[in-house]
């Protein structure tokens, strides 16, 4: 067993490596490459076709909170993913994969059959055990699989999480028209049931372990100074702004946060480094990033509630289109999504990230708001739906670059956990933001169900533009020349 420090934690290599050099691809290592890429492809798919069946889902459960399906999701996928990495150095990243994905099909499973809206968000949020997933199954690669297969597989992996979002809305329509929204539920339980069975009996376990302090606190105080401010900011309209139950969750949610900061601040390896995070260009970088997710997964739940709206009611939008016939709405959004990737991959060795960022923004904010002020034309609403994908696609892809860009190679994964952390709570933000505003602008119900007015989804599309906006102006404050800070020293 060989041992090695870093800074304030140990490196432990529990035996030598698992894979054996001298060999490449076996059937055994297809298999478990194949099951740990679908593991991923659950994850980039998940978002998308729940955000599909939530009006049919609102209806069922006369809801119009039905945000927090995606909100609890977003929220446990943002505050585990630190504490399942430091779990996943710790006791094994196989171990704690398989806990992850077997968890997200448990909680799949009680959304399935869940008889109240309460505890379809309960499952859900399980599965938002799902998100600590990414880094978990890039790292397991490194760590066992022979040398020379592991550029190529995680080269494959990272391009097939896009590859999977094309035909996915023909497949959620499918899914929702012949089994009802239930039947998203029941697709991620039989599919993470039979990968969670697969990976174990394909995949090893990493022999790396690097002993690491935990902060269960600083998570604990996070999730619940955001889960209150969201609760209040979410309810607000329905209890009343001045309502104790609003002021309470408002005052509780700010306690929280002030106490997470202060913890922060005091311990050796909070949840969130706040000494890198003021680093400038990595604040900027996270929060011009994390806007951009944020926009987008506003945006995603906002064009199924107007596309699916009847047309015919007299609302000034709405296309009255089922689940299946919303996918040629939603596919070349995904498309171009794909395609903003692969502009930035390629222009990389000639455009600086910071260039892509910016003009990933001001794509996403523009279309974003001519969505806002022209939306009653089918052929509008999907070319400016592929525009705000083709510029969340070069967001997306910019932001890696310019974290490397940003900070020395030994704080690389410490700020990349920042910057995800950042895509998984804004995002989480902002669609409660959202629908508490359209809220406020109901034209009517039917049976139980709000219809929104015109108004207020011009003010939705707005707000994504806004939040773009807000993310492009933070993009340019990244300095020109960035100088990278020093990374600590490790001493023995």
């Amino acid at each position: 067993m060989d041992l090695a420090s870093h800074g304030g934690d140990t490196l432990v290599l529990t035996s030598e490596s698992p894979h054996p050099s001298s060999r490449g691809w076996t059937p055994r290592l297809l298999l478990s490459f194949l099951s740990m890429v679908l593991v991923l492809e659950m994850l980039s798919c998940s978002y998308l076709m729940v955000s599909v069946a939530l009006p049919q889902l609102s209806e069922h459960f006369h809801t119009t909170q039905g945000v927090w399906i995606i909100t609890s999701f977003l929220l446990v996928g943002a505050v585990s993913s630190p504490l399942i990495g430091k779990l996943a150095d710790t006791h094994g990243k196989r171990k704690l994969l398989l806990w992850c994905v077997a968890l997200a099909a448990v909680g799949a499973l009680v959304s399935a059959l869940a008889p109240t809206f309460g505890i379809v968000v309960a499952g859900w949020a399980l599965t938002g055990f799902l998100s600590p997933c990414l880094f978990l199954v890039y790292s397991l690669i490194r760590d066992v699989y022979p040398p020379r297969t592991v550029t190529m597989a995680v080269s494959i992996s990272t391009t097939g999480m896009g590859l999977i979002a094309i035909p996915a809305p023909f497949f959620t329509g499918w899914i929702i028209d012949h089994f009802g929204f239930r039947g998203v539920f029941w697709f991620f339980v039989i599919g993470l049931s039979v990968l969670t069975v697969l990976i174990r009996a394909t995949t090893e376990e990493s022999p790396v372990r690097l002993r690491s302090r935990i902060d269960l606190i600083g998570a604990t105080l996070l999730g619940a100074g955001l889960g209150g401010l969201l609760l209040a900011i979410s309810f607000g309209p329905d209890w009343g702004w001045a309502a104790p139950s609003t002021l309470a969750f408002l005052a509780g949610g700010l306690a929280f946060m002030v106490a997470w900061f202060a913890s922060a601040r005091m311990l050796r390896d909070p949840v969130i480094n706040l000494s890198i995070l003021a680093q400038h260009p990595v604040a900027m970088t996270s929060l011009s990033s994390g806007l951009a997710w944020a926009a987008m997964a506003a945006f995603v739940m906002l064009l199924p509630l107007m596309v699916m709206t009847p047309g015919d009611i007299g609302l000034g939008y709405g296309f009255g289109a089922d689940a299946s016939e919303f996918a040629w709405f939603n596919a070349p959004e995904a498309a171009m999504t794909l395609v903003g990737g692969f502009i930035v991959g390629g222009l990389a060795p000639r455009i600086r990230p910071k260039l892509m960022l910016v003009a990933g923004l001001a794509v996403l904010a523009t279309a974003s708001l001519l969505l806002a002020v022209s939306h009653d034309s089918k052929a509008i609403v999907i070319v400016l739906a592929a525009l705000v994908g083709l510029g969340g696609g070069m967001a997306y892809a910019a932001t890696p670059n310019l974290l490397i860009e940003a900070v020395p190679p030994q704080q690389l994964a410490t700020a990349g956990a920042i910057a995800s952390t950042s895509g998984n709570l804004l995002p989480a933000i902002l669609p409660v933001l959202v629908f508490s505003m359209l809220n406020s602008h109901i034209a009517f119900e039917v049976e139980g169900s709000a219809l929104y007015s015109n108004t207020g989804v011009s003010i939705g599309f707005a707000m994504v533009a806004g939040a773009a906006l807000i993310g492009l102006l933070a993009a340019l404050a990244i300095p020109r020349t960035i100088r990278q800070a020093d990374a600590p020293v490790a001493t023995d």
